[in-house]
């Protein structure tokens, strides 16, 4: 079970860009960029919405927490890759 969660978790990564439903106040369905993962839910700044949208989302200062199981990643940002270096430490 602990596999599962970690397998869900590195599905996602910092600065992936992803379509989420309606949330909240929003009525549409918006696009996004993740600053945090955390457990079951990612947190992210809203990037594009519908201008309808447009007062809810200044409310929310352009951040939404989503569910993992509820997204879809339009962009999966670099993963950087570790030095040799940093390995060796």
């Amino acid at each position: 079970m602990a596999d599962e969660e970690e397998n869900k978790a590195s599905k996602y990564h910092v600065g992936d860009i992803l379509l989420a439903p309606a949330y909240g106040n929003l009525e549409k369905p918006f696009t996004g960029q993740v600053e945090k993962v955390y457990e079951n839910a990612l947190l992210v700044e809203i990037t594009e919405n519908d201008l309808g949208d447009q007062p809810a989302v200044n409310e929310m200062n352009h951040r939404a927490v989503v569910r993992m199981d509820e997204i879809e990643v339009i962009k999966h940002a670099p993963v950087p890759e570790r030095a040799e270096s940093d390995e060796e430490e």
